[in-house]
């Protein structure tokens, strides 16, 4: 009865499993579909944009004027302070008359002398020569009575001396007379570079300038070149910034041209126009040198660290795109009519800024006004790949 019993339940089993089996409703049936990938995207149109590059560099100032002492003396006064601004005509510094005023009285004193030692010398030329005509008189006398023998030869002999030294007192005379235009533009030299030490002893602001630098105080005993202040004009600050080399050619044609290239410059909340009016000579690993002018700068300081957003020249049948638009650094995906991706190879000409936003400028063949270009940065974006355009540019994996 138990080997009975236990067949029976193994046999309601099998049968209840088959029962289930059949009973059971029929799986639904597998649909492959293509995996759609959610991108956004954006509308290109074709345009003329002028391309940016962002500067960094420093501010200067290339007529600086460092005013230096004429010669050893000391500080007198001294009427401004770093950072001023000051007009025309204004006396900046003053060195102590009393270091200036011994050489310049020495100076004139001496051009004084030499002028009444030229009249005297006219003076004595004349009668030198009245001496020497006399001389000659007397030796030619005393030569005829010689001749006759009717006067000794020791007579003739002193006359011809005394006509000698007349004829040598002479000749120095005259050449003394000769040396003495140089002799006297010698000493005027000295005197008027005497003077103009002396007017230097004043420092004047020569035109509306800003004090870059004082390096002394009154007081301070200085020697000969020793820089007392340095000024800049006013209006004449400059910014000097490394700009990449390969651009240095398209902008040298531009100015040659007459084209105004500005920047826009920052410095802290500031913001300054600027124009491009030179480019250096020399380049090194960094780039070239530009020389931008600034306008309205008059809280800069010289020396200070800026970055400028400086316009290249205008690009016509340019693509503004985002950045995240662009793949593998030349690539960006058009959707075609199907909504699938169609790679494109591009060359980049620059960046620009839309309300801040930096944007990249791209020139493709095959990219035409009203393509849509995929702005979502899809690692595994291939040619053909289907996609659905949605607001936003978060791609969906």
């Amino acid at each position: 009865m138990r080997r009975l019993l236990a067949l029976v339940i193994i046999a309601v089993a099998v049968g209840g499993f088959m029962w289930l089996k059949s009973s059971r409703p029929p799986p639904p049936q597998v649909e492959v579909r293509e995996r759609v990938w959610r991108v956004a995207a954006e509308t290109v149109e074709s345009a003329t944009q002028s391309p940016v590059l962002t500067l960094y560099g420093r501010t200067e100032a290339p007529d600086r004027v460092r005013a230096a002492a004429p010669v050893s003396g000391r500080v007198l006064e001294l009427a401004v302070r770093d950072g001023e601004r000051v007009e025309a005509g204004r006396v900046l510094a003053r060195m102590d008359p009393r270091d200036f005023e011994p050489r310049l009285f020495q100076a004139r004193a001496d051009v004084e002398r030499e002028q009444a030692r030229a009249r005297h010398d006219r003076n004595a030329l004349e009668q030198e020569r009245a001496l020497l005509a006399l001389a000659e008189a007397k030796l030619a006398r005393f030569g005829a009575l010689a001749t006759a023998r009717l006067g000794a030869e020791t007579a003739a002999d002193q006359a011809r001396e005394e006509v000698a030294r007349a004829r040598l007192a002479v000749s120095q005379r005259e050449l003394a007379i000769a040396e003495q235009p140089a002799r006297l533009a010698q000493l005027e030299s000295r005197l008027a570079e005497a003077e103009r030490d002396a007017e230097r002893a004043e420092v004047v602001a020569p035109y509306d300038a800003r004090i870059a630098r004082v390096e002394v105080a009154a007081g301070d005993q200085v020697q000969a070149g020793q820089t007392l202040l340095s000024f800049h004009a006013a209006d004449a600050l400059y910014l000097r910034a490394k700009l990449p080399a390969i651009y240095a050619a398209e902008l040298a044609q531009a100015l040659d041209a007459g084209k105004v290239l500005s920047a826009e410059v920052e410095f802290g909340a500031s913001r300054m126009a600027a124009r491009l009016v030179r480019i250096g000579g020399e380049a090194d690993a960094r780039g070239v040198d530009v020389l931008l002018q600034l306008d309205g700068a008059e809280g800069v300081p010289v020396g200070a660290f800026v970055n400028a957003i400086f316009e290249r020249p205008a690009v016509t049948d340019v693509f503004s795109l985002p950045m995240s638009a662009l793949h593998g650094g030349d690539r960006i995906y058009r959707i075609d009519d199907e909504n699938r991706l169609r790679a494109l190879i591009v060359e980049r000409v620059g960046e620009h800024r839309v309300a801040g936003v930096p944007r990249m400028l791209v020139q493709a063949t095959g990219l035409a006004s009203g393509d849509r270009v995929m702005s979502t940065h899809l690692p595994n974006a291939i040619d053909g790949l289907a996609v659905e355009i949605v607001a936003g540019g978060t791609s969906v994996r």
